[in-house]
């Protein structure tokens, strides 16, 4: 019995950096940018992802605000949600997702182009406590920039 309440217990935490997780996700991958996704975060949270794309981002808040700034030119960009899983051993949630769009909006390296982006993505938080320290993104990013004509 005593095995069966620890485990009762362990869910019901990994419930709240899951709950948190999620809140982030979607308020980064919906363009709230620094100011809708810092609740979530600690202050100095940092950023990696082995992509070209994202070389100089560093911090979660300049990650962000390039998801923000990613709308722009794909204005009906939007997520859809694949897997999402706590390892609350290591204080770790995962997000296995695919962004969708077409990029029909200025801001891109040229005019539009009107082509679409089916981008595979994984999202690795870590948190401190009830807050995200740090996060790694698994992306492929020349993949999606063929797709939408910008490489």
């Amino acid at each position: 019995m005593l095995a069966l309440f620890k485990i009762w217990g362990e869910i019901d935490m990994t419930s709240d950096i899951t709950s948190i997780a999620h809140d982030f996700f979607d308020a980064c991958e919906t363009g709230k940018g620094w100011d809708g996704c810092k609740d979530y975060c600690q202050d100095n949270a940092t950023f990696s992802c082995q992509a070209d794309a994202l070389a100089e981002v560093t911090t979660l808040a300049g990650y962000a605000d390039w998801m923000q700034g990613l709308l722009g030119p794909i204005p009906d960009g939007h997520y859809e949600m694949k897997a999402f899983a706590s390892d609350q051993a290591r204080g770790t949630v995962v997000a296995a997702a695919v962004f969708h769009g077409t990029q029909t909006g200025e801001g891109g390296p040229g005019a539009p182009t009107g082509k679409t982006v089916a981008a595979d993505y994984v999202y690795a938080m870590q948190f401190d406590g009830d807050k995200i320290s740090h996060m790694t993104k698994v992306w492929n990013d020349g993949h999606s920039l063929k797709q939408l004509g910008w490489a």
